[in-house]
């Protein structure tokens, strides 16, 4: 299986994630493999809606698609691949603590190699000796080569892991610089795309005032209908039945959950997701935004209406896509989380493995309903990522 991976990897490959549904040295079909496998499929599937897609918006849904599916390929291989790392650190473990039979085992094998069959045939007792020691002999061999036959297997093991490790490197980075290439063509497509519904106009002016003359998130949320350059048109939206389904915005996990004091002992009217650096953050479901831009201490935030008096807030974006009074449909991309891509060698160290270090980036999530807080977890699945 392993050898097979190795193939696969050096090979031209449309999609990353083929090599790395292999990149594991269980017999056994593993988890990583499976979403490695379905990545895979994802990708291509996202890389045919691309070519096809003629208008922005179009290009907006398959690049968003080649996003997503980028995230959970450099995801699975990154699994696949510290799995490869711990099964080599296993073999170089277990081969330091045969060191000795490993060299006692070379040396019988290499003396009985170099002796001549003559000498071999002499025993200071005689005929009778040298029958028994021939038998001794005929039964001591099947284990030694049993022996020498696992040395081999765990030496040609290491050797297989390192080459497997080596070509999917070559696939990271290919991944890494696809993703980022994909992410730039977003960003265009967005800018690009006229066709989408809108509410209202924002008018910059009162925008300005508005945060200059609010300074909690109630207060400027309650002077949300004063940036409109003229009406707002009403929305009759109603989502109320997906609440507890939809899924985060981000991939990622729950920090830190309602109403909990961080570390400088402050509770805040909502939850804190650890995701991956320069993630996709979509809009969970057909939402009008209602602002977007710096706001407060917050950073760069997205404000979503998604029904009437309900609004969802995002903080911690480096990048916001869209415009105040779009009306957007579910799975829109709304902006990226901050922090740098990490460098091949970063993505396939074990360390920290399994505990979330990877997941360096943080978005607040707040839900508001009638401009008062409200537990974002009556809305959203929050063990999945969006």
């Amino acid at each position: 299986m392993i050898r097979r991976a190795a193939s696969i990897c050096r090979g031209p490959i449309r999609g990353l994630a083929l090599c790395l549904a292999l990149a594991v040295s269980a017999q056994a079909e593993t988890e990583a493999a499976r979403a490695a496998r379905q990545a895979a499929e994802q990708l291509e599937a996202a890389t045919l809606q691309l070519e096809e897609a003629g208008s922005a918006r179009d290009r907006v849904k398959a690049l968003s698609e080649t996003i997503r599916a980028y995230e959970a390929g450099l995801a699975a291989m990154r699994d696949g691949l510290r799995g490869v790392a711990r099964r080599e650190s296993q073999l170089l473990a277990q081969l330091s603590a045969r060191e000795d039979e490993v060299a006692e085992l070379l040396g019988i094998i290499q003396t009985i190699e170099t002796s001549s069959a003559p000498v071999l045939m002499l025993h200071p007792s005689g005929p009778l000796g040298a029958a028994r020691s021939a038998m001794m002999l005929a039964e001591v061999t099947p284990g030694l080569n049993a022996r020498a036959e696992a040395l081999r297997g765990d030496l040609e093991e290491v050797q297989t892991l390192r080459l497997l490790q080596q070509a999917a490197a070559d696939k990271l980075r290919l991944g890494l610089s696809g993703i980022q290439s994909a992410r730039t063509d977003l960003s265009t497509a967005i800018a690009d795309r006229t066709d989408l519904p809108k509410r209202f106009t924002e008018d910059p002016m009162r925008t300005a005032v508005l945060i200059s003359s609010t300074e909690t998130l109630t207060g400027f949320a309650s002077g949300l209908a004063e940036i409109a350059e003229g009406e707002v048109i009403e929305s009759q939206a109603d989502v109320s039945d997906l609440r507890g389904t939809l899924p985060l915005p981000v991939e990622g996990l729950v920090l830190r959950s309602y109403g909990a004091r961080d570390a400088a002992g402050i509770a805040r009217p909502g939850i804190l997701v650890a995701a991956r650096p320069r993630a996709l953050v979509t809009s969970p479901t057909a939402a009008t935004i209602r602002y977007r831009g710096p706001l407060l201490d917050l950073g760069n935030v997205m404000i979503l209406e998604p029904q009437p008096d309900t609004l969802f807030i995002l903080s911690g974006l480096a990048e916001v896509y869209g415009a105040a009074g779009e009306v957007i449909p579910e799975g829109t991309p709304v902006g990226l989380m901050g922090g740098q891509n990490p460098q091949v060698s970063a993505i396939l160290s074990p360390i920290g493995e399994g505990g979330g270090t990877d997941r360096t980036e943080t978005l607040y999530i707040e839900v508001r309903m009638d401009n008062s807080p409200v537990d974002p977890e009556t809305w959203f699945d929050a063990g999945k990522g969006g």
